[in-house]
């Protein structure tokens, strides 16, 4: 069944939505984007995302097309329109359509454009199986708290750990991890403290990681916001990402050491169960 896109206030079936070869988001990457997850038709943290979406595109110097009101409305209906049960919404904005020059144009109108996708995300199997990461220098560019659609370094460290039989990477840079190639890298010590690096420009600051860092604190497990290194990582007790899609995700290898007894961890499975629990009541 083709999906319904949204694209630029227009309705239309996927094969007929068209960008133009000149869009800023082709040539320079001059874009941002948001996912929020979908569970039983509805939004899992939506306001967090809309607050980040607003975030990057002013620290880029661009203006969302629509209000928050307007925003809302086409999350809702893009979900109706496709019968999205589970899934996710992908969103991008770029700067809009203007012939190739490097300074930004002053009258270029944004390109908004969404769609969605079907995947279970409650019933995740890594989420009992826990994944395998391997360690990789992280390349990125340094403003990585602002989530631009520049995803070449992350697509190669993800098919670089799958063609080491792995299923992700975690990111290094002098000698401490920043983040997974798409999600937020955590830790728990042997002491059942909860480690995570701190926000800065270094990361994205992930809405899963602080919605999941809140209900830790409410849960009573000690979270330190700091930089730890792989040495660290490999020695835990426990691993795990976040993301929007994959919430609270087990992680049980580094590059081939078992973290803990290789299986998903008490602390890792009790912060998966109480955010799938919160956010599903707070689900709009």
């Amino acid at each position: 069944m083709s999906r319904i896109v949204y694209l630029n206030g227009e309705w239309l079936d996927e094969a007929d939505a068209k960008i133009s070869i000149f869009d800023r988001g082709y040539t320079f990457a001059d874009a941002i984007y948001e996912v929020t997850a979908i569970v039983g038709g509805k939004l899992i943290d939506y306001h967090g995302h809309a607050a980040r979406l607003q975030r990057s595109l002013g620290e880029l110097g661009m203006v969302c097309p629509l209000d928050a009101d307007a925003l809302l409305a086409v999350h809702r209906e893009i979900v109706a329109r496709n019968h999205v049960e589970e899934g996710m919404i992908y969103l991008q904005i770029s700067r809009g359509v203007d012939d190739r020059d490097f300074i930004y144009p002053k009258e270029a109108k944004p390109t908004f454009s969404m769609f969605t996708q079907t995947k279970k995300v409650l019933e995740n199997p890594y989420a009992k199986s826990g994944i395998s990461v391997i360690s990789l220098p992280d390349w990125r560019w340094e403003r990585r708290d602002i989530k631009t659609v520049q995803l070449l370094y992350p697509t190669m460290a993800k098919t670089q750990a799958s063609q080491k039989g792995a299923d992700d990477a975690w990111l290094l840079e002098d000698g401490f991890i920043t983040e997974a190639s798409s999600a937020t890298a955590h830790i728990v010590k042997k002491d059942g403290t909860l480690i995570t690096r701190d926000l800065s420009h270094v990361i994205l600051p992930g809405i899963t990681r602080a919605s999941t860092l809140d209900l830790a604190r409410e849960a009573g497990i000690k979270v330190e916001e700091r930089p730890f290194t792989l040495e660290e990582a490999k020695d835990a007790a426990e691993a795990f990402n976040t993301s929007a899609t994959n919430f609270v995700l087990p992680v049980v290898r580094i590059d081939g050491q078992k973290i803990g007894d290789g299986t998903p961890g008490p602390i890792t499975k009790k912060l998966r169960e109480i955010y799938v629990e919160s956010r599903l009541a707070t689900a709009i």
